[in-house]
């Protein structure tokens, strides 16, 4: 009697064992484009507040939540003159850090370039807060391919600080 149950149970077990681990619903897949939509009105609305805002020397605090080497996650000052950054310096240290590790964070334009390509990409998931008078990023979180680890990027945008 016990062992019909037990071949039953055995069955069950190895199919449950061959299915995905993760897969996406329908409705999951069909939100994608509105989420994509959103997200780019959003991205343009925000971008709009920060073009006409026509601020080009400012200072900001940027953290890279990444699974990358200390001095690539900061946090790190950002220092932006005429547009162009001019200097990265740990918070901790009160160093310079390689610019290379900030190289696609330097700017807000930058910041929104990092927005639009996620969108571009599909990302998997994508999570923007902006400041609500000047548009610009406070938080990035992006996971390009939900069923892939490491990938994501996670950024925190902080002290906003125009220079005179």
């Amino acid at each position: 009697m016990r062992l019909p149950i037990i071949i039953s149970a055995t069955l069950l077990l190895s199919l449950g064992l061959n299915l995905p681990a993760i897969s996406e619903t329908t409705v999951e897949k069909a939100q994608c484009p509105t989420n994509n939509n959103l997200n780019l009105r959003r991205l343009k609305f925000n971008r709009s507040l920060w073009d006409k805002a026509n601020i080009s020397k400012y200072r900001i605090t940027v953290s890279n939540s990444c699974f990358c080497i200390v001095d690539a996650r900061g946090p790190v000052v950002i220092e932006v003159r005429n547009g162009q950054t001019t200097s990265i310096t740990s918070v901790a240290t009160g160093q310079p850090v390689n610019p290379q590790f900030f190289e696609k964070y330097g700017t807000i334009p930058k910041l929104f370039n990092v927005i639009q390509d996620a969108i571009n990409r599909k990302a998997s998931r994508l999570d923007v807060d902006y400041d609500p008078k000047l548009g610009y990023p406070t938080r990035i979180n992006i996971d390009y391919d939900s069923q892939i680890a490491d990938e994501e990027i996670f950024l925190t945008i902080e002290n906003f600080q125009q220079i005179k």
